[in-house]
């Protein structure tokens, strides 16, 4: 006979004058892990006699087709208060903090004060000790970015010189396959497929707007 349900944060119980069925867990591995899945606590691992109630159920998982209420086949928990679980946890171990703090009030004001800014400082490692520290990091993160910049510069420029002398050699080749200086076909080899159907044209288009990008604005 089930006691208690085994979700988290739900208190209710066994009680023959109120409508609410219990169902276990299911036997089928790959059921039962999706189950355990959905309740969402920490290292569950559900016994023989482990339930959940009715609560956590949608009413179309039921089947009403006799007289007692059973759980479809493929039925599976999807209502389920997870706040006021975390809300109690949280009650609970604000609680136990202050529990602690009475405790250990007793000892002297320095030794106190010095375990607090210990838990400060360890509760929030990514924090600066100070404004100084502060700028010395984002100086030092200005002087990053900005030699990550030029670089970046210098990689485009190196890019775009070598663009143009690939497009010069290209459209030089595609010049002395057209006066028949070079055998047909040399151009077929050399550029990739995509590019060796292209007409000359558009190789001389391409060095013009080349060399039109590198002339000095008057």
């Amino acid at each position: 006979m089930p006691t208690n349900c085994a979700a988290a944060g739900c208190a209710t119980t066994y009680n023959k004058h109120i409508n609410i069925s219990f169902h276990r867990f299911p036997l089928d591995p790959k059921r039962r892990k999706e189950w355990v899945r959905l309740v969402r606590r920490k290292n569950f691992v559900p016994g023989k006699h482990t339930f959940l109630c009715s609560k956590h159920f949608e009413a179309s998982c039921f089947d009403l087709t006799g007289q007692t209420r059973r759980l479809k086949m493929d039925a599976v928990p999807t209502i389920f208060d997870f706040c006021t679980h975390i809300k109690s946890m949280k009650l609970k171990s604000r609680n136990l903090l202050k529990k602690n703090n009475s405790c250990t009030s007793t000892g002297p004001p320095n030794l106190k004060s010095n375990i607090s800014s210990q838990q400060v400082l360890l509760e929030h490692s990514y924090a600066f000790r100070n404004p100084m520290e502060a700028k010395k990091r984002i100086i030092k993160l200005e002087k990053e970015i900005a030699s990550l910049r030029r670089k970046m510069k210098t990689c485009l420029q190196k890019e775009r010189r070598a663009t143009r002398r690939w497009i010069k050699a290209t459209c030089l080749v595609k010049n002395l396959e057209a006066n028949n200086l070079l055998p047909k076909g040399t151009s077929e080899h050399i550029l990739p497929t995509a590019l060796s159907s292209l007409p000359l044209e558009d190789f001389k288009i391409l060095e013009q707007n080349q060399q039109d990008k590198t002339l000095p604005v008057l």
